[in-house]
């Protein structure tokens, strides 16, 4: 397979492209995502132009109108690709996801499907400030029906996008801000990334990392530091938290007997507890050390550059993490 280096937003680019041109049922939903402006980190930039704005239309600013006319299309036969133009703003819609979309098809009993895709930019970076830089995954992957995709790399977020417009199920898709302008091989044409099944970025044998998002990217670079201490470091990344490849956790944890578990949101209440249970119930006894979680700090994201980065974990924090339990 052909591949070709991309940043993180054209492979997102590419995915809707790509779909759009194979669906004309696909229809793209948000503010500013036309050809004025083409997205506020413009990742649909050029597809106003290229299939008109009767497919990619610029909405009103509430995120309400924007998700429910997404469920009454999905609904109705389309599958719409909605943008939340900053994650926090989610909130303004949840009766919508929660309620509706989350709820829609297990209500009538599988006679109306809802295959919505709501992408949306979260996380910190760039003094967005505490409005526009939460994280709040751990929320949604609490709520039955719905599917939740956090790509970390070019070639997952072409993949998992063009596997998220294509499910029948709603799916929350989650693109940290940071990663926007990575790059990275993206494979050219069809690829499909699918959901529930995760990718082990590095192997190694002596701790388990499992990190989501920008964390990856930490994470990694933490794997190259400790591999010059002879530590060999395994970073896991689920890609999906519902479907959760829990076998591979397992797995993992299994083979090292260590684990740390790297996610950007507030400590209290995020995904770690979830991840944690599944280590817990199918490697308790293989563990050489109790679990470590590394994560955001119980407080809103500051403006200033200063404090934003205090909240964040950081490679150090990661490598600090493993050296308590090595």
């Amino acid at each position: 397979m052909k591949v070709k280096m991309m940043q993180y937003r054209e492979a997102l680019n590419e995915a809707l492209r790509e779909e759009m041109h194979r669906d004309e049922r696909i229809v793209l939903l948000g503010e500013d995502i036309g050809r004025h402006w083409n997205g506020a980190f413009k990742v649909t930039k050029g597809l106003a132009v290229e299939f008109g704005e009767h497919r990619v239309r610029d909405t009103p600013i509430s995120e309400n109108a924007i998700i429910g006319c997404g469920v009454g299309l999905a609904m109705t036969g389309f599958r719409p690709v909605c943008e939340i133009m900053f994650g926090d703003l989610i909130t303004l819609a949840m009766d919508q996801i929660v309620n509706q979309a989350a709820k829609m098809r297990y209500m009538f009993g599988g006679q109306a499907k809802v295959p919505i895709v709501i992408r949306t930019p979260w996380g910190a970076g760039g003094s967005y400030a505490a409005h526009h830089s939460s994280s709040y995954e751990a929320w949604f992957m609490h709520v039955p029906g719905l599917r939740i995709a956090m790509p970390s790399t070019p070639a997952d977020a072409k993949g998992l996008l063009k596997t998220a417009i294509r499910s029948d199920d709603p799916v929350m898709f989650f693109e940290q801000k940071f990663l926007y302008n990575t790059k990275g091989e993206v494979p050219e044409g069809e690829h499909l990334v699918p959901f529930g099944m995760a990718d082990i970025k590095r192997e190694g044998d002596d701790v388990t990392i499992i990190a989501t998002a920008k964390m990856v990217v930490l994470a990694l670079e933490a794997a190259e530091l400790l591999a010059r201490e002879n530590v060999d470091v395994e970073v896991i990344d689920p890609r999906t938290l519902n479907p959760l490849d829990e076998q591979a956790i397992i797995d993992s944890v299994k083979k090292t007997g260590r684990l740390v578990i790297v996610h950007e949101a507030s400590d209290r209440g995020g995904i770690s507890g979830e991840l944690l249970k599944v280590a817990m119930r199918g490697a308790f006894y293989y563990m050489d050390a109790h679990p470590i979680t590394v994560a955001g700090k119980n407080c809103h994201l500051a403006f200033s550059p200063v404090l934003e980065k205090a909240h964040s974990p950081s490679t150090a924090d990661i490598v600090a993490a493993v050296h308590q339990l090595v």
